[in-house]
């Protein structure tokens, strides 16, 4: 049963691996030692040819600390067909001889998903999720909610503010890594530890999502700015911010608008109420465009950063805050 998953899986899985291959050719490199002359050109070529398909989508999902240097040795017992890990291949010398590109492609997948709990993909209305998790006890309510959660709102985040954005996302469970969450290109890597900690935090995947439909690139604007936006959506549009027992903060005199996060996301809602509605939305496509700088809040509101901030001091409870709740 596992085998015939694994293969239905890898035909999903070839689109994204053509994604990254010209990405893969550029940031890794394998070395195929064949001391014993076992190999051929051809044979070469297709063990190549296949990494450079396979493993830039398996060390997207690998994060950090994925090894860019890859050595593949030949092998008579080590393992009947293929055995990968990050930075490490085995060969089996016999299986190998005379098979085509494709086989060996995807028996390289088979052999590195081995390195997951799970893998899965699922379609629906035109967006894609592909799951994988490195955590044998996830708990698989909260994955079936972090799945659903992605459904029901990444579109709606996508339609609003940047329908160019990619409709193939990755998330990955992590037992490594010791964050609570992060976005990169269009993976999503979630702290395992935290996950099992905070199960009902689900729009965690509504602030990481909105990062992805972001998509500023390098030197848009200021972290500040970034976070706050991503925070403000999740307060707006996620889908149960009282079962994930979140809020924006109330404000206190020793805060400041570059605090970032739910600080920041608070104070835009005051100015999409108090200021201008659509704002937030209007810095979005600036800071996408690479049009955004310190001159854009009083081209939008005739007044700087500093001045709305200090606007919001003097009448900080002057909005009405809504949570969402699944209950």
């Amino acid at each position: 049963m596992k085998k015939k998953f694994l293969i239905i899986a890898l035909v999903s899985f070839l689109g994204i691996a053509a994604f990254a291959q010209n990405r893969g050719q550029r940031e890794y490199k394998i070395t195929i030692n064949d001391a014993d002359s076992i190999a051929n050109t051809t044979l070469d070529g297709r063990l190549r040819a296949a990494f450079f398909e396979v493993y830039p989508f398996f060390a997207q999902a690998d994060g950090y600390r994925t090894k860019r240097n890859v050595v593949l040795d030949f092998v008579t017992d080590e393992t009947s067909t293929i055995k990968a890990k990050a930075g490490e291949i085995k060969v089996n010398s016999q299986w190998v001889k005379n098979k085509s590109q494709k086989k060996i492609q995807k028996e390289l997948f088979m052999a590195l998903s081995k390195n997951w709990v799970s893998y899965s993909k699922e379609k629906h209305k035109g967006y894609e999720l592909t799951f994988i998790s490195k955590d044998p006890d996830l708990d698989p309510t909260v994955r079936k909610k972090l799945m659903a959660t992605y459904f029901e709102i990444y579109p709606t985040l996508v339609k609003t503010f940047n329908n160019q954005s990619t409709h193939e996302v990755l998330f990955v469970v992590d037992t490594a890594y010791k964050a609570v969450a992060e976005a990169s290109g269009n993976r999503i890597l979630f702290s395992a530890g935290y996950m099992k900690a905070h199960p009902t935090d689900i729009d965690v995947v509504t602030h990481e999502t909105m990062h992805i439909v972001q998509g500023y690139g390098y030197s848009a604007g200021p972290v500040w700015l970034t976070e706050g936006i991503a925070d403000y959506v999740r307060y707006k549009y996620g889908v149960d911010n009282v079962g994930s027992k979140w809020s924006l903060p109330a404000y206190n005199e020793k805060q400041s608008y570059k605090n970032s996060y739910r600080i920041t996301a608070r104070f835009f809602a005051w100015l999409e109420q108090n200021v201008k509605p659509g704002l937030i939305a209007t810095l979005d496509q600036q800071l996408r465009a690479h049009q955004y700088n310190e001159q854009s809040w009083a081209a939008l509101t005739v007044k700087t950063v500093d001045q709305l901030w200090e606007d919001y001091g003097k009448e900080p409870q002057k909005v009405s805050l809504t949570y969402s709740s699944k209950k």
